[in-house]
C-alpha cells in the first residue's frame, strides 16, 4: 500500500507501509518504482553468517549472542550489554533490573510507540505522562518538574529518544539526581545518536534498543539493554533467561522469577554484521535529512529541530503541518510512502483509560499527533528517490 494510514507496529518497529521490502543491497527498485518509508538492507555477509549458525546448530543462544552483546556495548560506550528478543522485552527487563516495584510511578512520554509505557505496566509500575517539547517531540524537563512537585511516588524517568533524536538528557539527569530517581533511556529509535558527544545509552542507569527491521540497524527481531552497572546487567541477564543464576556455575538454578526473552543466535549473527554497517547507514540518513532540510526550508511546514548538544540519526524524518492529511494524500498519489508516528498519544489509547494520568491535558503531544508526518529518509534512498520526495512535497504546497 502507498497510502498513509497509520502503520501497525510490532515491539517498537514500524511497517514500511509500502509492501516494498527487498531487504537486499541491490538497486533493483530502479527510479520508477514507489519510494518506501523504509527499506531494510541485509548484505551477503549477513546471509553467510546466518548460514554458518545454521550449520553450527547452536541456534537459541550462545557465543554469537555473547559476542554481539559485547560489541554493541562497546559501540555505545557502556560496560555491559544484555541481548533480548525485542525492544519491548529490553525495556521490561531493564525496568525489572533497576528495581521497579509494584505500584511505583515512572514519568515517561505520551508521544511514543505504546511499548515504552507498556513496559512500565508489565513490570508492575504506573506510567505518569509528562508533556513533550513541541520542537523536539521528546520529554519536556519543565513538565517533569511540574509533576514532581505534585507527586511523591515517582521513582524513575523513562525518556524516549524519538525519531532518532535524543531527549534533553542533561536536564533530565539533573532532575533525576535531585530527586534520587533512576533513568532508563528508551533508545529504540536512536542507535548511534549522541548527547554532548557521547552516544545514547551512557546517560542513565540503563538504555534499551530495538532491532526491528525498519530501525537504523536490524536483527530481524531483537533488543538490547546496555548499562555500566554490573548489578543491573546481571539482573537483566537473569530475568531474560527465566531468572536463571548468571554466576557461571551452570545448571538449572533459578534464583528469581523471569521470562524467556532471549535473543537467538541467528538474530545476533545478523546484528553483528549490521552493527559494522551502522555508521554507514547513519551517515546516509543524515545526508538525506540534510538535503531535505535545504530543499524544504522555504515551505510552510516545520522540518526537524536539532539542538546543538545533540546528534540526530533520523530513524524518521518528521515534518509537521496543519495540512498533514492533504500532504499525505498528495505523496500517496506520487507513490511516496509516508507514516504518521503517532496518530494517537498513548494517554488517549483505549488500553490506557484506567491509568491515573490518562485524562491529563498534554497539549503539545496532542497537537503533534494531529500534525506530524514522516518522509522516507532511510539509507536505501537514491538521489532520484530524494528528488521524487522533494518534488512531491514542493508541488503540494506550490499548487495550493
Amino acid at each position: 500500500m502507498t497510502d498513509t494510514e497509520t502503520n501497525p507496529e510490532t515491539d517498537g518497529g514500524i511497517d514500511t507501509g509500502t509492501g516494498t521490502e527487498s531487504g537486499y543491497d541491490d538497486d533493483s527498485r530502479g527510479g520508477a518504482t514507489p519510494v518506501p518509508i523504509a527499506d531494510p538492507q541485509l548484505s551477503a555477509d549477513a546471509r553467510e553468517r546466518v548460514t554458518a549458525i545454521l550449520e553450527d546448530g547452536r541456534l537459541a543462544d550462545g557465543p554469537e549472542v555473547r559476542a554481539f552483546e559485547e560489541e554493541f556495548a562497546t559501540y555505545c560506550g557502556t560496560e555491559k550489554g544484555v541481548a533480548t528478543s525485542n525492544g519491548t522485552t529490553a525495556l521490561h527487563a531493564a525496568l525489572e533490573a533497576v528495581g521497579l516495584d509494584d505500584g511505583d510511578a515512572v514519568i515517561t512520554s505520551p508521544f511514543s510507540f505504546v511499548a515504552s509505557a507498556n513496559a512500565i505496566r508489565l513490570a508492575g509500575g504506573t506510567p505518569v505522562f509528562a508533556d513533550i517539547d513541541p520542537e523536539t517531540y521528546t520529554l519536556d524537563p519543565a513538565d517533569v518538574r511540574r509533576i514532581l512537585t505534585d507527586r511523591d511516588d515517582v521513582v524513575g524517568l523513562l525518556p524516549v529518544h524519538l525519531y532518532g533524536l535524543p531527549a534533553d538528557m542533561s536536564a533530565l539527569c539533573t532532575i533525576a539526581d535531585e530527586h534520587d530517581l533512576f533513568v532508563v533511556e528508551d533508545a529504540c529509535q536512536a542507535h548511534g545518536a549522541k548527547v554532548d558527544g557521547d552516544r545514547v545509552g551512557t546517560c542513565g542507569d540503563a538504555a534499551c534498543f530495538s532491532f526491528y527491521p525498519t530501525k537504523n540497524m536490524t536483527t530481524g527481531e531483537g533488543g538490547m539493554v546496555v548499562t555500566d552497572r554490573d548489578d543491573v546487567a546481571d539482573r537483566a541477564a537473569s530475568f531474560v533467561n527465566h531468572g536463571r543464576d548468571v554466576s557461571g556455575t551452570g545448571g538449572y538454578d533459578h534464583v528469581a522469577l523471569g521470562h524467556n526473552f532471549r535473543m537467538t543466535s541467528i538474530a545476533a549473527a545478523i546484528g553483528r554484521v549490521q552493527l559494522e554497517r551502522l555508521p554507514q547507514f547513519n551517515r546516509a540518513r543524515r545526508e538525506n535529512a540534510a538535503v531535505y532540510d535545504e530543499e524544504l526550508a522555504d515551505l510552510p511546514l516545520e522540518t526537524p529541530t536539532v539542538p546543538t548538544d545533540r546528534r540526530h540519526v533520523y530513524h524518521q524524518y518528521t515534518v509537521r503541518t496543519d495540512d498533514r492529511d492533504a500532504l499525505a494524500a498528495t505523496l500517496a498519489e506520487r507513490d511516496v510512502g509516508t507514516g504518521i508516528y503517532y496518530e494517537t498519544p498513548i494517554h488517549r489509547q483505549p488500553a490506557y483509560e484506567t491509568v491515573s494520568t490518562a485524562a491529563a491535558q498534554l497539549p503539545a503531544a496532542e497537537r503533534a499527533a494531529d500534525e506530524v508526518l514522516s518522509l522516507p529518509v532511510h539509507q536505501g534512498l537514491s538521489a532520484g528517490d530524494r528528488r521524487t520526495v522533494i518534488e512531491a512535497v514542493r508541488d503540494h504546497f506550490t499548487t495550493q
